[in-house]
């Protein structure tokens, strides 16, 4: 609401060319707070707004804009003046940015920019989408083994205003090899000491990441060490860049979202919902809908096997929703945990005997229970112990069953090198149908020929 209120003066202000309080809009407030005054505005309104800012600033406000907002500012402005935007953006961002703006803009705009920039967009650029590489940034603070903490601190003094950040200061040879870090912190307190060696002070057990590895890999291994940021070496463990944590935050945000959509069986979208074509929407929803409604269909084929019972024993449809849902939701449950699991690295599948028994000691319980309340609710429904007993002992066997190919389906997909996140769900819920179905119904048939009993209500 605010944002609404602010634009017509932000507008008038512009109409009048303002430039004392244009300068002071973009001074006053901290960047993000500026960015939201300016959701209202147009791209072209948007970019003289930037331009009674100073440099530093411009790139921070900038940063805070939607990234759809910001392509089109890329795409749309004077080209020189883009360029100089580009050259201030911090390393890792400016790529990202690139990657999502039309290719002919991006080869209008590498020409422009300096030749130092342009030499590190090609090669951030060069390596595999969703590898550390990717996203990694060359803003670095990197000091020679051989300097003392005096000559550190002049150092860093002069790198500082082209870092991302100054939490660790990565100890090199002469060749650029990772020896060591140094924390901001241990600099600082060593001040005491001037002449002492940063060979001496740093620690040299440092975690890395390899320039190919994973973008997942490199967040779990932030996670686990606690990390601000991580060093990216390559084969020979000469130091490239380092992952910040706010980098980090975005890799685990874009990897939940795409574990999300696989887990409701759609494939992963490359761009964002808004931007997402609706034929590139019905393609990658349709895909796995279809793999459902042959599931389902089998199903059905299912249930006509048993065509003749049901039309004799009418009570055995009323359970048939139950006996699916539960079976199907049990094993929906146990594949999203073993998927997580998966994901997080806190399972492998060295561990399948172990999760086997685990998930059939669970389904044992939770189908108990689920069978007790089973029984109660056949005992109103159907009026009759017979029929109680076979939904009772369904809901136990079906749940187990669900349970288990719950656990087993993601190991195996897994193992096979398919996704378990967009290959289990669809698969369990087929499977279990299918079997919870014939479950009932062998149920049903078996306890009628061990005891002689009428399949009809009341027997």
């Amino acid at each position: 609401m605010i944002n609404t209120l602010y634009l017509p003066e932000l507008r008038e202000m512009l109409a009048e060319n303002n430039e004392a309080e244009l300068r002071e809009f973009c001074t006053a407030l901290h960047p993000a707070r500026t960015a939201e005054f300016m959701e209202g505005l147009n791209a072209d309104e948007i970019w003289r707004v930037l331009q009674y800012a100073d440099p530093a600033v411009r790139d921070e406000i900038f940063g805070f804009f939607p990234e759809n907002k910001q392509v089109e500012i890329l795409e749309t402005q004077d080209r020189h003046e883009v360029a100089g935007l580009l050259a201030e953006m911090a390393s890792d961002d400016r790529v990202d940015l690139l990657d999502e703006t039309d290719e002919a803009v991006v080869q209008e705009l590498l020409p422009l920019l300096p030749a130092d920039e342009r030499r590190d967009i090609l090669r951030l650029r060069s390596y595999p989408e969703d590898s550390a590489g990717a996203v990694m940034t060359t803003d670095f603070a990197k000091l020679g083994e051989s300097l003392t903490v005096r000559e550190a601190l002049a150092e860093l003094g002069r790198q500082a205003e082209n870092l991302e950040t100054l939490y660790y200061l990565y100890v090199v040879d002469d060749t650029d090899h990772l020896r060591g870090v140094v924390s901001a912190r241990q600099l600082v307190s060593a001040m005491t000491r001037p002449d002492t060696r940063l060979s001496e002070l740093m620690e040299t057990d440092v975690a890395a990441v390899d320039v190919l590895d994973d973008q997942e890999l490199v967040a779990s291994k932030v996670a686990r060490y606690d990390l601000l940021a991580i060093p990216v070496v390559d084969d020979e463990h000469r130091v490239l860049g380092i992952v910040t944590h706010d980098d980090v935050i975005d890799v685990m945000r874009e990897e939940a979202v795409e574990d999300a959509h696989r887990i409701a069986g759609v494939a992963p979208l490359e761009e964002s919902y808004m931007r997402t074509s609706i034929l590139t929407l019905t393609w990658k929803r349709g895909m796995w809908l279809t793999i459902l409604f042959f599931t389902a269909l089998s199903t059905a084929f299912a249930l006509q096997h048993y065509e003749k019972n049901f039309e004799t024993y009418t009570w055995l449809v009323l359970f048939i929703p139950l006996v699916i849902s539960s079976g199907g939701n049990s094993g929906n449950q146990t594949a999203t945990l073993v998927i997580t699991a998966l994901a997080t690295g806190d399972l492998h599948l060295r561990d399948w005997v172990r999760v086997v028994r685990r998930e059939l000691v669970m389904g044992m319980l939770l189908g108990g229970f689920l069978g007790m309340c089973g029984f109660i609710a056949a005992l109103i429904v159907a009026g009759g112990w017979f029929s109680s007993t076979v939904v009772a002992v369904t809901l136990v066997l079906v749940v187990i069953s669900g349970t288990l190919a719950g656990s087993l389906l993601p190991l195996f997909f897994k193992r096979v090198g398919l996704d378990p996140a967009l290959m289990s769900n669809p698969f369990v819920a087929g499977i279990v149908d299918i079997l919870g179905i014939v479950i009932y119904m062998n149920v049903a048939l078996l306890l009628l020929s061990l005891t002689g009993q009428s399949l009809k209500p009341g027997g």
